[in-house]
């Protein structure tokens, strides 16, 4: 009779054979802090996809090109000579074309606010809020292109102004520094608009809201006319109208006159306008659902 043994042998796993997992990535929102330079990168990449939009759809245009020839001709040849006196347009152009500069600023950012609630409908947003990209990024890419087409509005209305006897009675410095001062003010119009297209719910209710905001402003200006023969009560508000202050001082950079007051008042109120809603319309774009 035999006995047969059966032997069992234990293997034991040391610890270096231990299944190994892949390190857990963090999700974008946790992953710090984006450099200024990734920051950068990021705005020139949005800012060529905005770009690229356009380029795919020139219908997008027609408010930068055409406005600026509407507007200018309606004014100098309409109102022109009630202001000014028959016969003397070329003065009246000399006095609205930097006025309507300022003008070109004010429209060109209510489209802004109108792109941005539409890109929400799109959902085109929301991607972009899945990446790990600065918020601020997107819309300041945003704000990049649209000082582009504010640019190009600028220069055709300069080229209709000469067209209808423009004259510099400056320098061509004195002229770019006035174009200049449009765009730095333009752009801080943008993120109101910004704001309100995060915030209103239909790209009609901006567009509304764009209006209550851009009539006031506009008229009671001195963009079309002096405000000398407005009442007492107007006039002093047109003293305050940021609109007012841009027109007074491109007007006296292009024609000759003081522009220290007008100049440090534009880009006061210019600082204090993206201090405030440019922080709300981050925070606004970060929440908004």
């Amino acid at each position: 009779m035999s006995t047969t043994t059966t032997t069992t042998t234990t293997v034991t796993k040391s610890p270096g054979d231990a299944p190994r997992t892949a390190p857990a990535r963090p999700a974008p929102s946790a992953e710090g802090r984006i450099g200024l330079r990734a920051n950068l990168r990021h705005i020139g990449a949005l800012a060529r996809r905005n770009a690229l939009q356009i380029k795919q759809d020139p219908e997008s245009m027609f408010d930068a090109v055409l406005m600026p020839i509407i507007f200018i001709l309606l004014f100098v040849y309409v109102f022109g000579g009630a202001i000014s006196g028959k016969g003397n347009n070329d003065v009246y152009v000399n006095y609205v074309t930097p006025g309507l500069m300022a003008m070109m600023g004010m429209n060109i950012a209510m489209a802004v606010g109108v792109g941005i609630n539409d890109d929400f409908k799109k959902g085109v947003m929301d991607r972009f809020r899945t990446m790990p990209i600065a918020r601020s990024s997107v819309l300041i890419a945003k704000i990049v292109v649209e000082v582009g087409r504010m640019l190009i509005a600028t220069a055709i209305l300069l080229g209709m102004g000469f067209l209808l006897g423009l004259e510099i009675h400056t320098s061509v410095l004195h002229l770019f520094a006035a174009i200049g001062l449009s765009m730095v003010f333009g752009a801080s119009l943008m993120w109101i608009f910004i704001l309100l297209g995060l915030t209103l719910k239909t790209a009609q209710a901006v567009q509304g809201m764009a209006m209550l905001v851009l009539m006031p402003l506009q008229f009671g200006s001195s963009i079309f006319a002096p405000t000398t023969s407005m009442p007492g009560w107007l006039e002093t508000f047109t003293d305050y109208n940021p609109l007012s202050n841009l027109a007074d001082a491109a007007r006296n950079l292009i024609n000759g006159g003081p522009v220290a007051h007008s100049v440090w008042m534009t880009l006061g109120w210019a600082l204090v306008i993206t201090v405030i809603t440019a922080p709300l319309a981050v925070t606004k774009f970060r929440k908004k659902t």
